[in-house]
């Protein structure tokens, strides 16, 4: 049970909200607002693990000086823009609470609904999941695309299970995140290594609220990209289909080439089949490219992976409590120097 009266309480945050931010100036005040509003109403001990992924605006600035003015606030500076998956491996790292709970810095994901997740977690859940209740204001292709996507996902990944319409937005226990930080790959899709972890998982529908400010930093291609990278990191489903497909395409090549021999022994030859063996030509060359380029994304990934670099690397962390944070970047990234400032 949660106590602030606990002599683990005093030492470690109870509750670590990790926040990935990029360029979000415009919506991090009133942020900072409504998530102390939630948390100084629950009355335990809490931290903001906030991640400054790179920022181009002020975003890295207010949170330092957020952090040096608020024990509960530590700041998370990366040396460049690594990516959200690995701003948000960088603060699940950082976390030091017994909960984990992970929001965009957006709004979208409504601090307002933590105590609701906590409930869940005190009845026994290791991972609160937060599901979309209602897609109603996104495009149809965005909405046909997600519901596709999760059917193949799911059909292919076997026994791993990626609960519909969920995003990073969800609360962690502390084994779980523990878990999850042991995992080495730096191809990280975070949704799936979620899932992969495994734990008691409750699934708890909310509805998405407006982004409070700015805009939305993805679009279809960044969407597409992600998607592709969840599947060719968890399946080589990718690879049998092409395998299939090659035979497919091998065995209708053979029944044509039959077809020809046998019309040009018993009929004649002639040309009249010449566009067809053009169209015939183009798909397999089609064919072709698009089997090489599905074995060089899997090649692509295992020469990331050889190259053994750190997923992220931090810049700095600023604090103002005297308990020091961790400062590492990765666990495969021992020995990378990272400046820890505190007041």
């Amino acid at each position: 049970m949660l106590s602030q009266n606990s002599t683990a309480a005093k030492t470690t945050p109870i509750i670590s909200l990790v926040i990935p931010v990029f360029n979000e100036i415009e919506v991090l005040p009133l942020l900072f607002e409504r998530v102390r509003k939630v948390m100084h109403g629950l009355k335990l001990d809490y931290e903001m693990v906030m991640v400054d992924d790179g920022s181009k605006d002020f975003s890295a600035d207010f949170l330092i000086r957020q952090a040096q003015q608020d024990a509960c606030v530590r700041a998370v500076i990366l040396s460049r823009n690594f990516g959200k998956e690995a701003a948000l491996s960088a603060g699940l790292e950082q976390a030091q609470g017994e909960v984990i709970i992970v929001l965009d810095a957006d709004l979208q994901n409504p601090p307002e609904l933590i105590p609701d997740m906590l409930e869940k977690w005190r009845a026994g859940a290791d991972i609160v999941a937060m599901k979309r209740r209602d897609r109603s204001g996104e495009s149809w292709l965005k909405k046909s695309g997600s519901y596709v996507y999760y059917r193949i996902m799911n059909r292919i990944t076997g026994s791993m299970n990626i609960p519909e319409d969920t995003g990073d937005f969800r609360l962690m226990s502390r084994r779980s995140v523990d878990s999850l930080n042991q995992l080495p790959e730096r191809n990280r899709y975070m949704k799936g290594l979620f899932a992969w972890v495994g734990y008691p998982t409750h699934v708890m529908q909310y509805d998405v609220a407006d982004r409070a400010a700015g805009q939305t930093k993805w679009n279809y291609f960044n969407l597409f990209g992600l998607a592709f990278e969840g599947i060719t990191s968890f399946s080589i489903a990718p690879l049998r289909a092409m395998v299939l497909l090659g035979l497919i395409t091998a065995i209708l090549g053979g029944i044509f080439g039959a077809w020809i021999v046998f019309k040009t022994l018993f009929f004649g030859n002639d040309l009249d089949g010449y566009p067809s063996i053009i169209a015939m030509i183009t798909f397999l060359g089609g064919v072709q490219l698009l089997s090489i380029g599905v074995l060089g994304e899997y090649v692509g990934k295992t020469y990331f992976e050889a190259k053994q670099r750190p997923l992220f690397i931090i810049q700095e962390v600023v604090q103002q409590s005297l308990q020091p944070a961790r400062n590492h970047s990765s666990e495969a990234a021992q020995g990378t120097p990272v400046n820890v400032t505190t007041d």
